[in-house]
């Protein structure tokens, strides 16, 4: 008997299933992934061999560079608090926009009787302005103190939790300045601060 021959067909498979899934991690991994933002001042810190991750909530960053004295908490709700709080300090009235705008600052470093004027720019003309860093002097005026004190109120009011502290600092940076920062926070009982570094090369 002659055999049958049966047709070769090619072999087709539908890809649209996988490409939506793709997409849609794609997407995911966009819109979660948090970008990394500017240092106001350039420093060059110091390196270490152990490492460990940033907190993305419940943190607070002091950045020392140049003399200067910049700062930072996470969260724009906390940041959003903190400066409500700041305000009923300092006998300010912030506006709802410029309470938006703060909650969209990474890091600052300028007086507060300055922070209006700073709030009011765009993003671009914030980017360059040149900020002379926070008042941080422990015998007159220090107004990292309140900033700090004011942050760790507003983190515990929203999230009932004790803020962390981490100082970002130059390699380079004169003592002085680190100390008055640190005393800043040992004068509310803050003993314990994480300090930020690069990773060690081998």
């Amino acid at each position: 008997m002659p055999r049958v021959k049966v047709a070769r067909k090619s072999t087709a498979i539908d890809m649209t299933a996988m490409c939506d899934v793709a997409f849609l991690l794609l997407t995911f991994f966009i819109l979660s992934a948090k970008p990394k933002t500017q240092d106001p001042t350039k420093i060059g810190i110091p390196a270490a061999t152990i490492i460990g991750p940033i907190p993305e909530v419940d943190f607070s960053t002091i950045l020392i560079g140049q003399g200067k004295v910049f700062f930072n908490v996470e969260g724009d709700d906390v940041r959003k608090k903190t400066l409500e709080i700041m305000g009923d300090k300092y006998k300010i009235a912030f506006t709802p926009d410029e309470k938006n705008a703060f909650a969209g600052v990474e890091s600052f470093g300028l007086p507060i009787a300055q922070l209006k004027g700073f709030l009011d720019m765009d993003p671009k003309q914030r980017a360059t302005f040149p900020q002379p860093g926070i008042f941080v002097d422990t015998t007159n005026t220090n107004e990292l103190y309140d900033w700090v004190h004011s942050a760790r109120l507003a983190d515990k009011y929203l999230h009932d939790k004790e803020l962390k502290i981490g100082i970002k600092g130059d390699s380079k940076e004169e003592y002085p300045t680190v100390q008055k920062v640190i005393s800043s926070l040992q004068k509310q009982k803050v003993d314990r601060f994480n300090l930020i570094t690069a990773l060690k090369s081998k």
